[in-house]
């Protein structure tokens, strides 16, 4: 039975309090800690199933238990409240004012209170969705300056990509970085679509960090078999973008390997039964993010497809 903590409280203006709880699975033969990390996004939900399978797995086998599994399923329990993405009230991105400060207002307050309460983590996984417009498959993302102490950890997860990119001034802001830069290592999965969550990707996931754990010492159970993941520095991203507006409509799934010049989908308008662009792969590879919300406007992402570099 996992310790249901409150690791970090605030008194709201509408009389309310503001937590984060979390539940704390302690074995008795490692102090290794891992934090599982979830809803910074209020509109992102697998992160919650994923947390619920562990939590499960790690009820059922108390005896497999070695060091310290910290599970957060609900960081921006006010966004997952009243599914949104943003801190209601503020409409403000928590993944963006990281590390925060205990001087400032409300989501920067929250954002200290989170670094603070996984400080000495040796390692955290903070799990995402994509939002409610693109379908991702299950994959790691990592800032070049972290490669080579995160792709290791990432190939363990039994996800199906790894995607390397240059870090970007944003990025310097997300919860990732922050507890990056105090030394715990931190992967962010991004998988599924907004609001929704996928069984598959979360069985997918669960056995991946069951992995991790066991690699690290934290879990006393036989390595898993899992998949090796594709890898973003031997090859290239493509992005498909839209010419025009319309209703973007798929003829390809998710998480296909296409060849090049291969038809993804159509733009068509509703109003004119006319077809009014043809979605063409520009290279051929993997088709790992599509589409899922299907009105479009000129610029709209389409898709991302990883091939090998030309």
């Amino acid at each position: 039975m996992g310790l249901i903590e409150e690791v970090f409280t605030i008194e709201l203006p509408v009389g309310e309090s503001f937590r984060i709880q979390r539940c704390r699975y302690k074995g008795k033969k490692s102090t290794k800690r891992i934090s599982i990390v979830s809803g910074i996004h209020g509109d992102e939900l697998e992160g919650q199933y994923v947390c619920f399978l562990l939590g499960q797995w790690l009820r059922n086998n108390p005896d497999k238990i070695l060091g310290i599994i910290d599970i957060y399923p609900a960081i921006n329990s006010l966004g997952l409240d009243s599914i949104t993405r943003s801190i209601p009230f503020y409409d403000v991105d928590l993944n963006r004012i990281f590390p925060g400060s205990k001087n400032d207002f409300l989501p920067a307050q929250i954002a200290d209170g989170v670094v603070n309460a996984m400080r000495g983590s040796d390692l955290a996984i903070d799990i995402h969705s994509s939002n409610i417009f693109l379908r991702e498959i299950p994959q790691v993302r990592i800032a070049k300056s972290q490669e080579d102490v995160l792709v290791p950890l990432a190939n363990l997860l039994n996800i199906d990509f790894v995607w390397v990119h240059d870090a970007v001034t944003v990025l310097e802001s997300t919860f990732a970085h922050a507890m990056n830069t105090i030394g715990t290592k931190t992967l962010v999965v991004e998988m599924g679509v907004g609001m929704r969550l996928g069984k598959a990707y979360g069985q997918q996931l669960l056995d991946g960090l069951l992995n991790l754990m066991a690699c690290e010492g934290i879990l006393d159970i036989e390595l898993l078999d899992v998949r090796f993941p594709m890898q973003s520095h031997e090859g290239e991203v493509a992005y498909l973008n839209a010419a025009c507006p319309g209703l973007f409509v798929p003829v390809i799934e998710h998480c296909q390997i296409i060849e090049k010049g291969s038809v993804v989908g159509h733009i068509v308008s509703a109003l004119s039964g006319e077809v009014m662009d043809e979605v063409i792969a520009p290279i051929g590879g993997m088709l790992f993010t599509i589409r899922a919300y299907p009105i479009v406007y000129e610029g709209s992402l389409l898709g991302r497809i990883f091939g090998e570099k030309q």
